[in-house]
């Protein structure tokens, strides 16, 4: 948890300001979870501080949803590309990552 903070601090995610007149406040919560070694060890536990999505109203607090995910046939494509050009493939983990897009009025 100090960890997740301590990153949110860093980047600036969040800026204190007061509550706009009418409206509300979305609260957030802790999502825990264990990562487990091959072996079943516990390898490491996380913490991630999220929104409470589902208190939010389209068009009153969101005008739109990303959600970035790839899709097999995509992967696989990708990779079918990479092998027959050979091209190099890397793999990476995103340890904290933010999207940022303000409502327009």
């Amino acid at each position: 948890m100090d960890a997740e903070i301590e990153f949110i601090e860093k980047n600036n995610t969040w800026e204190l300001t007061k509550l706009p007149r009418g409206q509300k406040i979305i609260g957030v919560k802790w999502v825990f979870k264990t990562k487990l070694k091959e072996s079943g060890e516990v390898d490491k536990y996380k913490a991630r501080l999220v929104a409470k999505g589902y208190k939010q109203e389209y068009g009153v607090d969101y005008k739109e949803v990303f959600a970035p995910v790839a899709r097999h046939d995509t992967i696989r494509l990708v990779i079918s590309l990479a092998t027959q050009y050979s091209w190099p493939i890397y793999q990476l983990d995103v340890k904290f990552a933010f999207l940022h897009d303000e409502l327009e009025e």
